[in-house]
């Protein structure tokens, strides 16, 4: 029933352009039909039968002992009725199986109204395909928290910031699924509120786990955010699978997924349309950031689809000054989006962007395939050091295809602290008929490219088609690759 077993790297086989371009085309028609028709469902979860309230099987890395529903705490699905209560009280209430097999509160179908609401440890929130948890449009329903010691302030304002819709924070073992079940975050008058200086506090996430082990957020789908969507922060072993993200391209700030300051991730299967960064790896924003020292390491990334097209399919950056180290991402789509990767930095940051690596990554309707910058500005105060540089080194791109693409790469450095080890190869770009005449654009960088169209600036010498492998990719798998999920029953018994 959980047949999504990992395919070892070693057996994963690398397209050639051409079959990448025929792959393009299947994946063009296949929007097509979305746009035609409406969205895929892209749940992994496969039950044998409609769940219903008493019985219904679904896969997740934890089993638990004890269920219930959300309607045995008064809870009300009509869109109208405030909820916030009636989860907070199933969820308090299903706390006391932590250590006696864990429990699981059951959303059934109807539009579940609440504020913000905490998780617990040991614990699996799941959705109903037409369950709806409506995000609250009053801020007497979000709690002000403070800020996130790694930035200092919040990202909106100075100060505090609203407790995001589903918040968890020192947890061990918390699920949130669901068959393919929504969470609306209603964030049209939020983004009103923002550009129009209006905010008292940072917008809220609609999910947000902290400082927390064995995390699974999957088969969902993520509407209309007020801010960030998924954000796991100073946490481990995580694993975000089939979610739908969706939100108006002009939105602003809905970034779709941001590890920040987390080790061992995993992202997969993930489909996102957003009005920021499809997938976006932080770890903390200047001095704050450097202070507190936590870096994003060991983080996959894999078959994930990214329209956006005024910001990245993956970004890392620009609050980079605690690290990010190790990045895996292959087997990626970006569609009409801005760029493919682009690495977000500045004087000031520190910290450090190395080992990166990414492969099979197809690209169409693009501004630039590849962008780094490291004149980001955007400094949480005006304390940040002057002297803290960044440093960026070993990033490897490879086996990718592009089309209709503007500029292949503006890749700028800073001066006195130049970007190194930047290894491009075996990469097509097919640039489109109003593409700027200098296809590269090069400053402050080094490194190396082989086999890659149009040609690369000086600063990229080639090396020929016999270098074609020299940029690397890890062939071992990270612990996190090995997490399996398992098949799990909910049955009413409270």
């Amino acid at each position: 029933m959980c047949p999504y077993e990992t395919i070892p790297i070693a057996q994963r086989r690398i397209c050639s352009p051409s079959k990448r371009i025929q792959v393009m085309d299947v994946l063009l028609l296949l929007l097509l039909c979305v746009l035609l028709v409406g969205l895929p469902n892209l749940a992994i979860v496969e039950s044998r039968r409609a769940p219903v309230l008493d019985y219904f099987e679904y896969c997740a890395m934890s089993c638990r002992a004890y269920s219930a529903s959300l309607e045995e705490f008064g809870g009300v699905g009509d869109g109208t009725t405030l909820n916030t209560k009636a989860f907070q009280a199933a969820i308090e209430n299903l706390s006391q199986y932590a250590a006696s097999g864990g429990s699981q509160l059951y959303v059934p179908p109807g539009k579940w109204l609440t504020g913000s609401f905490n998780l617990t440890s040991h614990f699996t929130l799941f959705l109903h395909k037409d369950a709806v948890i409506l995000a609250s449009q009053d801020e007497n329903d979000w709690p002000v928290i403070d800020p996130l010691p790694s930035y200092g302030r919040g990202r909106d304002t100075q100060g505090g910031r609203f407790s995001s819709l589903i918040f968890g924070t020192n947890l061990t073992d918390v699920i949130i699924t669901g068959d393919n079940g929504t969470i609306d975050g209603q964030g049209d008058l939020w983004w009103q509120k923002f550009h129009k200086g209006e905010l008292k506090y940072t917008r809220p996430y609609l999910v947000e786990i902290m400082y927390s082990d064995n995390v699974q957020i999957s088969n969902l789908t993520l509407v209309n955010s007020p801010s960030w969507n998924v954000h796991p922060i100073y946490s481990s072993n995580v694993v975000v699978q089939g979610i739908t993200i969706l939100a108006p391209v002009t939105s602003p700030n809905t970034d779709g997924i941001n590890p920040d300051s987390c080790t061992d991730t995993r992202i997969e299967d993930c489909y996102i349309v957003s009005g920021d960064d499809c997938v976006a790896v932080k770890s903390g924003w200047d001095e704050y950031g450097i202070a507190y020292g936590m870096p994003t390491k060991q983080l996959v990334i894999r078959r994930l689809t990214c329209i956006s097209p005024f910001s990245a399919a993956i970004a890392l950056g620009s609050e980079m000054s605690g690290g990010i180290q190790d990045m895996r991402a292959e087997d990626i789509v970006a569609i009409n989006t801005e760029s493919g990767v682009r690495i977000k930095t500045a004087v000031g940051r520190g910290g450090y962007v190395k080992d990166i690596f990414v492969r099979r990554m197809t690209m169409k309707t693009m501004k630039w395939a590849f962008w780094m910058t490291g004149n980001y500005g955007s400094h949480a105060d005006d304390n940040y050091d002057p002297n803290a540089l960044p440093v960026i080194q070993n990033i490897n791109y490879r086996d990718m295809v592009a089309e209709n693409v503007t500029m292949a790469a503006r890749l700028e450095g800073i001066s006195g602290d130049p970007f190194t080890g930047i290894c491009i190869s075996n990469v097509t770009i097919q640039l489109a008929k109003k593409a700027k005449k200098v296809p590269w654009t090069c400053t402050d960088i080094a490194g190396i490219s082989s086999d890659v169209t149009p040609a690369p600036c000086d600063l990229l010498p080639d090396q020929g088609e016999e270098k074609i492998g020299a940029c690397t990719f890890p062939e071992e798998s990270l612990p996190i690759e090995d997490i399996k999920v398992q098949t799990c029953t909910y049955r009413r018994n409270l």
